[in-house]
């Protein structure tokens, strides 16, 4: 498993990047508009992983960055709602999955795509995992399996 980013809501996407860019001296490494889901994904890097932020830039997940969800129609984000979650690259999706459920923990949203899942840690924060590489053909039990709670 390999750690690959923590993501946090953003209510403005300029004050946002001014602060993380501009004062603290992060990278933007790659940028998502997304019409239909009406969001914008900004990942950045920390200025030591500014050359690894160019494998970064062309998909490869080459350092742990930071990711600025800023969803168009703003909501208040009480309660702790601006954290997103942290995520982990895995070999092996439906393994990492299986290992987890057999240990006792739930499987909030389960890898239905071969490619992503979230579990939640005893503290409620959301775990995502994501099948490095290309996803894995959907398969049983997971196709069936429904979500659980929220993630």
């Amino acid at each position: 498993m390999r750690y690959l980013h923590t993501m946090v809501r953003v209510a403005d996407l300029a004050a946002s990047l001014e602060f993380y860019c501009a004062k603290l001296g992060m990278v933007e490494t790659r940028r998502t508009d997304n019409e239909k889901g009406r969001y914008t994904l900004v990942f950045l890097a920390a200025a030591a992983d500014a050359d690894d932020a160019v494998q970064a830039a062309a998909g490869d997940n080459a350092a742990p960055r930071l990711e600025l969800t800023y969803n168009w129609d703003t909501e208040p984000y009480a309660g702790g709602r601006n954290f997103g979650h942290l995520a982990f690259e895995v070999d092996d999706i439906y393994a990492a999955c299986a290992r987890l459920k057999d240990k006792g923990v739930v499987i909030n949203r389960p890898p239905r795509d071969g490619r992503m899942a979230f579990v939640r840690s005893p503290d409620n924060i959301s775990i995502e995992l994501l099948q490095k590489g290309a996803a894995q053909p959907p398969a049983e039990p997971w196709v069936s399996m429904p979500n659980t709670g929220v993630w």
